[in-house]
């Protein structure tokens, strides 16, 4: 059941309640920082080392595109009340539902096993014992954390954990950086057409623009729609518009802004010391913390190890929920994190096996290099198809109403479909090389 305002709040339906700044943010801002998984942390730091400051461009290239899709995605939630499956369910093949939504569901799982993996991995540098013991326990105690508390409570405490990438910021004032150089590498593209700068450029793509941030946005924008009883879908009270499309402008161009300063904090730092003392050869993100130590000094390493903990709890969630989501939606279940369990038993056991067989993943030894690879493939070719039905789906007025995207956000959402493309084309042309 929705929670209800306090009693000395008069509820006008179809009007929405004034509420604070940090009330107001939320799904942008959320899902901006879970774009910075563990996963993405590595990837970052890997091109940080590779390549020092020659990639730094891509946090201002990516943000426009990134900023247009999760806007649109937030849209198509807001204005229609259902989430990215929900409406390609009843508007598009039932085949090319099941697809995509298959893909993003494998897709999710190998990311939470590997985010796991690493959280497991900083936990025990930092104070020690089992690693595998460290994954289990935070796959258990993040899928409770979804299943038992209701949405609106548990939103905020992703909130908060946003704050853990200021780690990432800080390590940044704890290095010596050349900034004239740093600058100039972030503002001018340094292009170099070989196979490795490619594979990084693909990389770093689909660590940015990932199809479970998508989904995780539409269906958080919904959640809100629900959870707050004098909220609506756009298409039934269109004057609550202007207020809602401006919250997720700002709160989108905030979450993802916030993202893209983090991944270049994280470039930046590894840029600065790994490659700068010669270690160009780093995969993993508890990996590039290890080689901090020396080079940067304890805190360095400490503030690294300790930010792959808290985006670990931010995005493992994320990465459960936007499965259980596409696969509710797609299956018809009711879904929502603000449903007591017994009312979406189906949607709380996919976000409980999502996060369990990740977790799993880690008992296999699988590499985490290929996990990881294999997870940017999948993702880069899952975008492209959704990112196509998103832009006609948020395009079209029989769905949006008069909601219906257009102008620069349409021509920003189609260069995104546009680039994931080249970049899916990219990935399979570098992989037999």
């Amino acid at each position: 059941m929705p929670t209800k305002p306090p009693a000395h709040e008069k509820v006008v339906p179809g009007q929405p309640q004034k509420r604070g700044f940090l009330q107001k943010i939320g799904p942008g801002i959320v899902t901006g920082a879970s774009d910075d998984d563990p996963s993405g942390i590595g990837t970052y730091s890997q091109v940080g080392a590779q390549f020092g400051f020659a990639m730094l461009w891509t946090m201002l290239f990516s943000y426009p595109l990134m900023s247009a899709v999760q806007m649109i995605s937030a849209r198509i939630g807001r204005t229609t009340g259902r989430g990215i499956a929900g409406n390609i369910r009843l508007h598009y093949p039932t085949w090319l539902l099941y697809s995509m939504v298959g893909l993003l569901l494998a897709a999710n799982i190998i990311n939470i096993g590997a985010d796991l993996g690493a959280m497991g991995a900083a936990i025990q540098m930092l104070v020690g014992g089992p690693p595998l013991a460290y994954v289990v326990a935070i796959a258990v105690l993040s899928a409770g954390l979804q299943v038992f508390i209701p949405y609106r409570k548990y939103v905020r405490y992703l909130k908060w954990l946003t704050l853990s990438l200021f780690a990432y910021v800080a390590t940044v004032v704890v290095v010596h950086v050349p900034w004239a150089v740093a600058l100039r590498q972030t503002i001018l593209p340094s292009l170099k057409f070989t196979r490795e700068y490619l594979t990084a450029f693909i990389a770093v793509l689909g660590t940015t623009i990932s199809p479970y941030l998508f989904f995780w946005q539409a269906s958080q924008e919904v959640e809100d729609v629900e959870a707050c009883p004098e909220e609506r879908p756009l298409r039934e009270s269109p004057r609550q518009a202007p207020s809602q499309l401006e919250r997720i402008r700002i709160d989108t161009l905030l979450g993802m802004a916030f993202s893209n300063i983090v991944a270049w904090a994280i470039i930046l730092t590894t840029a600065a010391t790994l490659h700068a003392h010669g270690e160009t050869d780093i995969a993993t993100a508890e990996q590039a913390a290890k080689a901090l130590a020396p080079l940067a000094g304890r805190l360095a390493f400490v503030l690294f190890a300790a930010g792959i903990i808290g985006t670990g709890l931010l995005a493992v969630p994320v990465l459960a929920g936007s499965a259980a989501y596409s696969v509710g939606e797609a299956l018809k279940w009711p879904v929502g994190l603000e449903r007591k369990p017994r009312h979406a038993r189906g949607f709380y056991a996919v976000i409980a096996t999502a996060t369990l067989v990740g977790a799993g993943q880690n008992f296999l030894h699988i590499n985490p290099i290929k996990a990881l690879f294999w997870t940017a493939v999948i993702n880069g070719v899952v975008a492209v198809p959704v990112l196509v039905v998103m832009m006609l789906v948020s395009g079209n007025v029989k769905v949006m109403g008069k909601f219906a995207v257009g102008g620069k956000l349409k021509v920003f959402g189609w260069i995104t479909a546009f680039v994931m493309l080249l970049a899916a084309v990219g990935m399979f042309a570098t992989m037999g090389g």
